[in-house]
This record gives C-alpha cells, structure tokens and sequence, in this order.
C-alpha cells in the first residue's frame, strides 16, 4: 500500500454530480424519493455523510465484517479484495466507498455505470489509477458490455487490453495497472452478471434502518446543521423517514425551513408534524403519490385486483412512474400486494385510510379469471 496521499473526496463528489443521470420529474419532486440526489443535495449530503466506520450508524453487521477486511489488508501491505454492496437507494454505499477510502488512506475515484460508455471510458480510468486507489462505481449493473468484460481482467489480473485499429489489422495491447480496489453498488443486485458477480471477494447487503438508529441520525445531522432540535421532534421525523437516511436528513432540512420561517427555530413534535403535513408526509411516510395510488385502489377499485395500466389512469399518472417510484414502498410496507390478476390493498391499506376492508380483503378470492 502506498503512503496516504492527498484528500479527493470534494473532487469525487464533483465527479459523481458530473456523471450522474438525471432524475425523473416525478422523483425530483418527491420529498421521500431516495433515488440519486441532485447536485445540490450532494453538496449537503457530503458534510452530512460518516467519515469513518466508527462514525457510521445502523448497519452493524457490515461495519464489523468491513472492519476485518480493511483491517486485515492494512496489515498486510496489500489493497483489499474488490467489494461489492447492494441495496436500495439512500442507504449509504456511496458514504461506505468514501470511508473504504479514508480508512486505506487511499485516493477515491467515483464514477456510474451509465457513464461508461465504451470500454475506452474504463480504460482512461483504470490507467491513471495509483497503487491502493479505490475505485467506485455506482449502478455498476448498467455496464456497457464491452466495458464490463474490460472489468473482468482488470480485477483479476490487474490489467487491461487497449485494442488499436480496427478489423483484421487490429492488436490488442497490454497495459498494466497498479493493484487497486473496486467498489461497486447496485440498487439491483439480480440483474447483476455472474462472472462479475463472483469477482468480488467480499458482498455486503444494505438493510433499510430502524426508526431508533435514525433518530440519532437526525440528531447528528441537526447538530452538524445548527439546527435546534427538540427529541420529540427528531423521533417524529425519524419515524416518517421510510427507514433511510437521505429521506430523514431531506425531512430535517425542510421541517428546518418550516421551523425558521414560521416558528422560532425549534423543531419540536408539533411542529415537525405541522412542517410535514404541509409538505403532504403522513404518518407512515407516505406522500401524494403514494395516497393517491393507495386511495385509488382502495375507494375506487374495491381493493382489487386492479391492473397496473388501469391504477395508472386513475391516478393520472404513468404506468412506470407508479410501478417504479409508488409501488416499492407501498409493497414493502404492506400495503399493497401484486398477485397474477393485479395490484391487491393488503387490510393494513384500509386501516389507513380508516375503512373496513371487505370480506375477504381485497376481493383476492381463488377463482377464474372472469369471475
């Protein structure tokens, strides 16, 4: 391993704002979408993010497991097995790849999957890479093909084939580069390839947090905002964060403006829950969307079954936009079910809109499709 060389976390950070894909119109106005951040929220969310194990909250197992690898790599003088985390957005790979870094004393460089075109892109990368540089890639599933074969040799072999011409004239040049680690995330682990699946030595599974580890999230991030913030209040947004961290800290930021605005700058649980009604956040973290895909099929479709085209259209939105951005939340939540003949509201769905849920629930009896 070489010697710490100078910080390039403010460079990543620039870089990943540069190369990341832009967000949908429908995640950018979601205050509880934990899709990529914009380039602002990046900026916040890097003072905000852990800068070594110790620091970090929740995700004990991986801390401990992380701590081993890292620990045992430093003592022998050699970068680390590549490592691979997966998990849904807002959870913290990008903030672990920052403390990979920080705690080899390496340099970081951060790019995306969508951002490598062509395996020339990787090639650029990998080539300027010192001994011991960690090299992060987000959605590392949507590799271009070609750069992704380029990825195999270069992970096992630390090497890469720089082809030059075209056609039969064309030669491949080997190029070697200095022994570094990757560390790739992947909001979808199962579209992932095996042959680079199985390069990684060590995998790590980001589960979402508990309402407990993210109330001292908020806490922490109000301290480091300058935020007066009551426990009543922290708890209150902690429990509406949908058990991700860059949903909780968006939260505090505005139940922040709220409070600044309108009060005298204390976050108190009144106030938190004032703040978050006018930005239409209920109880179970559920927003506008969310209400009205639930309320949908729920008031106007008997609980189901329901086509997803057919929920769509009720709600005026999208097919995709409700599949993709509503439906995840509601399903894990338990409040809604995907069956073979439609969207299904679980009873948990009808208590929340204070209702009785028909006998059985949902209409989901067996039966032929035309009954």
């Amino acid at each position: 391993m070489t010697p710490p060389r100078r910080d390039g976390a403010h460079e990543a950070a620039e870089t990943a704002g540069r190369e990341a894909p832009a967000l949908s119109a429908a995640e950018e106005e979601r205050l509880v979408s934990a899709a990529l951040a914009s380039a602002d929220e990046r900026v916040i969310e890097g003072a905000l993010r852990p800068k070594r194990l110790a620091e970090v909250i929740g995700q004990g197992r991986v801390r401990e497991q992380l701590s081993l690898l890292l620990e045992g790599a430093l003592r022998r003088g050699r970068a680390p097995d590549h490592v691979l985390l997966s998990g849904p957005p807002g959870l913290g790979k990008t903030t672990f790849a920052m403390i990979i870094a920080t705690e080899l004393g390496a340099q970081l460089r951060i790019t995306s999957g969508p951002a490598i075109e062509r395996a020339g892109d990787l090639a650029a990368i990998l080539s300027t890479l010192g001994e011991g540089d960690v090299v992060f890639i987000d959605e590392i599933h949507r590799l271009a093909r070609p750069a992704e074969e380029m990825l195999y040799l270069a992970m096992e072999d630390f090497r890469v084939d720089v082809v030059v011409g075209k056609g039969p004239g064309a030669t491949a040049i080997p190029l070697d580069i200095a022994p570094f680690t990757l560390v790739g995330a992947t909001t979808r682990a199962g579209l992932l390839p095996a042959p680079l699946r199985d390069r990684f030595g060590f995998t790590a599974h980001l589960d979402f947090y508990e309402a407990a580890e993210l109330d001292v999230i908020v806490r922490r991030s109000a301290d480091l905002l300058g935020v007066a913030l009551r426990g009543d209040g922290a708890e209150e947004i902690a429990r509406r964060s949908r058990g991700t961290p860059r949903i909780a800290n968006r939260l505090l930021r505005r139940v922040r403006d709220y409070a600044e605005v309108r009060a005298d700058g204390t976050v108190t649980r009144a106030l938190a829950r004032a703040a978050l009604e006018l930005y239409e956040v209920d109880e179970e973290g559920l927003d506008r969307l969310d209400r009205a895909v639930l309320g949908a099929l729920v008031t106007r479709f008997g609980g189901g079954p329901v086509g997803l085209s057919t929920l769509a259209v009720a709600v005026g939105e999208e097919a995709e936009t409700v599949e993709v951005v509503a439906e995840p939340f509601l399903v894990r939540g338990g409040l809604m079910a995907r069956t073979p003949r439609g969207r299904v509201a679980t009873p948990a769905a009808w208590a929340h809109f204070g209702l009785t849920p028909p006998e059985p629930p949902g209409l989901a009896v067996p039966g032929g499709l035309f009954e």
